[in-house]
């Protein structure tokens, strides 16, 4: 995997994976999103050189304000922070695993053992991962900090 946040691209390629580039295609980078942001229309996603849709939820309140959605052909992916340090992974809205990024690039996975993980489930997962990060806090604690926020 190729990681680089100031230029804004993740590219996931490999023995048996298909190639999947994530790239930032303008504009100015946010400190808060690895791959520098979470507007879709500034965001180019291919899997195998062909063009995917991608869907960014605003990142807000929930865990699931933080979930990134792809459509590629058929198949539609969606990873969603399910822990302060991991998200889920599901294809076609069954889960795939669990992975975890803290924004440096590096992707660590669990799949589920019952799971029949593809490599194209892999490349999408881990670009999706490395490009966003994975994780979220609780929606009652950002409340808490909210509420704390106003107060002092």
């Amino acid at each position: 995997m190729e990681f680089d946040p100031v230029a804004g691209a993740v590219t996931v390629s490999g023995d048996g994976l298909p190639r999947v580039e994530l790239r930032r295609t303008g504009g100015s980078a946010d400190a808060h999103t690895p791959v520098g942001t979470r507007a879709a229309d500034r965001l180019a996603l291919t899997v195998d050189g062909a063009p995917a849709a991608l869907a960014l939820a605003k990142g807000r309140l929930t865990r699931r304000s933080y979930r990134v959605d792809v459509r590629c052909g058929d198949v539609r992916y969606r990873l969603v922070p399910d822990s302060f340090a991991g998200s889920r992974l599901l294809r076609d809205g069954r889960r795939l695993g669990t992975l975890v990024c803290d924004g440096d690039g590096r992707v660590d996975a669990e799949w589920r053992e019952n799971a029949k993980v593809l490599p194209l489930d892999v490349s999408v997962g881990y670009a999706l991962a490395a490009s966003f990060g994975t994780g979220a806090q609780p929606m009652w604690m950002t409340a808490t900090e909210i509420v704390a926020d106003l107060l002092n």
